[in-house]
């Protein structure tokens, strides 16, 4: 009964894509041609922070950055750049909280966890934190939206207070890379360092811009006792 439930529903009000609108039977809400227009980041790239090169026939290797510079998430990896149709959408996601994009946004981001993550197990999952502030102000958290989703896929525990912002800093949007390193410096705290003591993190953001706000998270986490922390986000800029 369920079943025709479903396709009677399915036929007077068939599945939009949540991107473009138009006609979509596909379960991720996505429809294959606004699937092909997300630049995906595969091989080869940074081992550490994921960064993808250009040449095509290279193997993963250490960036510049990574090798010279110190870094305290072990790995990080995104689904794809933020550019076109993708950076569009995750702005409305972002700023414009449109509901309808969380699932499909989530589901895309869990299917491409196995295949970065494969030898990974994850004790928790941490979302990024807002400010007190900025939540008030955009009414809800992005990071711990898709968290959700991905917990919920994996069956791996959400901690979701844990990590908090103790200050308020000003946005990231057109700030220089060091300006980026001061602005969050000192800005997130652990409130029980028992909880993840000798745990392995799995940490979660929308969008890796200089890689600066997921590794102060990193460096506080790992401080209070957290075996290793890897990074996934929505996004990458490119």
């Amino acid at each position: 009964m369920g079943f025709v439930i479903n396709a009677v529903i399915d036929f007077m009000y068939p599945p939009r894509c949540s991107l473009c609108g138009h006609y979509c039977a596909d379960e991720e809400g996505i429809c294959p041609d606004c699937l092909s227009q997300i630049h995906y980041i595969g091989r080869p790239l940074c081992i550490r922070c994921g960064t993808p090169f250009s040449h095509e026939f290279a193997t993963d290797h250490f960036c510049g950055e990574c090798l010279t510079g110190k870094r305290y998430f072990s790995k990080a990896r995104a689904v794809g750049l933020y550019n076109g149709l993708f950076r569009k959408t995750l702005h409305r996601f972002k700023y414009q909280w449109r509901h309808c994009l969380a699932t499909p946004l989530g589901t895309l981001m869990a299917k491409r966890m196995e295949s970065f993550f494969s030898d990974g197990t994850y004790q928790y999952m941490v979302p990024v934190p807002l400010h007190p502030r900025r939540l008030r102000k955009r009414g809800f958290n992005q990071a711990l939206v898709l968290a959700r989703i991905l917990s919920r896929t994996y069956h791996i525990p959400l901690d979701r207070n844990n990590l908090v912002r103790t200050r308020w800093t000003q946005s990231q949007v057109g700030l220089s890379e060091r300006e980026r390193k001061d602005n969050v410096r000192g800005a997130f705290a652990v409130l029980q360092s028992a909880r993840i003591a000798r745990r392995t993190i799995l940490l979660l953001d929308d969008i890796y811009t200089s890689g600066s706000t997921v590794d102060e998270c990193s460096k506080v986490l790992i401080n209070a006792g957290a075996r290793k922390v890897d990074v996934l986000t929505l996004a990458r800029a490119a």
